[in-house]
């Protein structure tokens, strides 16, 4: 045990980047985007709120010539007060960093689209996720780099074009990193490279969880909008199709995780969920319990929980059972043997780390997608909300397959969301043994 948990931080370091097995896929395609350590990258960041201004400020404080030159929102309130708060949060570093100019602010549902044509060589897209596959597909096939939030999808068929524009962006040497930052943090690296190498023997059980009091209470009242697109599109989180539920939207880093220490996607899934304290019609459809169970193919299960509720037993920990002990992942621990083991911890915030490696390989010209292992850790996220939702036990393959489509073709401010409500204003709520699967 000494001997395998006793491994030197330069020993963790030189192979920290194997361990992201999932993120690095080698391409014998001859670059057609490599920018020189020198060269200026010039960066688009589409959706600045909350997420979107802490990833521009992130991409902006990597290392090289960088400057953010494009934004593009929904709404002009957002951006405005988004491109204000990068600024400020740069400080001195805005005026050699930031330069959009009010030719390049694009507003409205299509924003992104002009954006890609504005002359820039990576985009941000941090929208809610139900834009991400088409944006995402978009950026690849206009040859920019991307750094995306994750979910990568709200449903199967966004997964599969993910999935597609991931194998495009490898053929044309394009460099995609997913908001996954658990992959990029040191002691996440340490603590599972410890597992890969057998710290607690074979897995054989995981337990994964995000249980918290909730998030933002819906921003706008149908009254404050011109059309049930701009209501949900404000609201985005309270609506499957734009958020995938909270499922998809938080747990799917816990989940990750798990994945992450299977080194393997589950094969199947059942569980149960469910809507008791956010009742109100303001919080639309989605769900504020799930509890589901996930087999891999190896036998092993993950039992993951996520919550929506306040004064109840909150936690979001990773943690994993072998043969020979266990490990608090999220902590960095290991019990196995009668020892002890515990992570150095340290290193820089995974936030920014994830950025700096990003940029690194554009700049070093290094293979680097994470859009796969993004994809796949999100269809963990929905197959389980399929589950749920239904009372189904759901396959992989049922889950990659399902021909669910959620998100309209039609992305206009008068177009109507595939989710409309009654004439009280209610949407349906799934119901487990009534709500198809698929």
């Amino acid at each position: 045990m000494s001997d395998k948990l006793g491994s030197s931080r330069r020993e963790f370091l030189q192979a920290s980047t194997a361990l992201s097995a999932g993120m690095l896929l080698s391409s014998a395609v001859a670059s057609r985007a490599y920018a020189a350590p020198n060269d200026t990258i010039r960066i688009g960041v589409v959706g600045v709120g909350g997420r979107g201004r802490g990833a521009a400020v992130q991409a902006l404080s990597t290392e090289g010539p960088i400057k953010l030159v494009a934004v593009a929102d929904a709404f002009p309130d957002e951006l405005e007060n988004g491109l204000q708060s990068i600024t400020k949060a740069l400080g001195d570093r805005a005026k050699d960093r930031v330069a959009v100019d009010n030719d390049h602010k694009f507003v409205g549902l299509d924003g992104f689209e002009k954006l890609l044509t504005s002359g820039v060589d990576l985009v941000v897209l941090a929208t809610p996720p139900g834009f991400r596959p088409r944006q995402v597909e978009a950026a690849i096939k206009a040859g920019k780099h991307v750094f995306m939030e994750k979910p990568v999808a709200s449903d199967a068929a966004g997964v599969r074009q993910v999935l597609e524009a991931c194998k495009l962006a490898k053929e044309k040497n394009l460099k995609i990193g997913v908001g996954l930052q658990r992959h990029h943090q040191a002691h996440y690296l340490e603590t599972i490279k410890q597992l890969h190498d057998g710290a607690i023997g074979d897995i054989l059980a995981l337990r994964v969880y995000w249980n918290s009091g909730g998030v933002w209470d819906p921003r706008r009242t149908r009254e404050q909008c011109k059309s049930e697109m701009e209501y949900q599109v404000r609201n985005w989180y309270y609506y499957n199709w734009l958020s995938g539920d909270h499922i998809c939207e938080q747990h799917i880093h816990n989940l990750d995780v798990g994945n992450w220490v299977m080194n393997d996607y589950p094969i199947e899934c059942h569980g149960i969920g469910g809507r008791q304290v956010r009742t109100d019609k303001k919080y639309g459809e989605i769900y504020d319990h799930f509890a589901v169970e996930y087999t891999f193919k190896s036998g092993a299960k993950m039992f993951s929980q996520c919550l929506h509720q306040a004064n109840c037993w909150h936690s979001v920990t990773e943690h994993a059972h072998g043969t020979k002990g266990y490990s608090d992942v999220s902590a960095g621990s290991i019990t196995s043997g009668g020892e002890k083991w515990r992570s150095k911890r340290g290193g820089k915030d995974p936030y920014q780390q994830e950025h700096d490696d990003l940029f690194a390989a554009i700049r070093n010209d290094m293979p680097y997608n994470e859009g796969e292992n993004g994809a796949k850790s999100t269809l963990t996220a929905i197959m389980g909300r399929m589950a749920c939702y239904s009372g189904k036990l759901i396959t992989w393959d049922d889950a990659l397959n399902a021909p669910m489509n959620l998100v309209p073709a039609d992305l206009s401010w008068d177009a109507k969301p595939g989710t409309l409500p009654n004439d009280k204003g209610e949407y349906m709520v799934p119901t487990p043994g009534q709500t198809k699967p698929y």
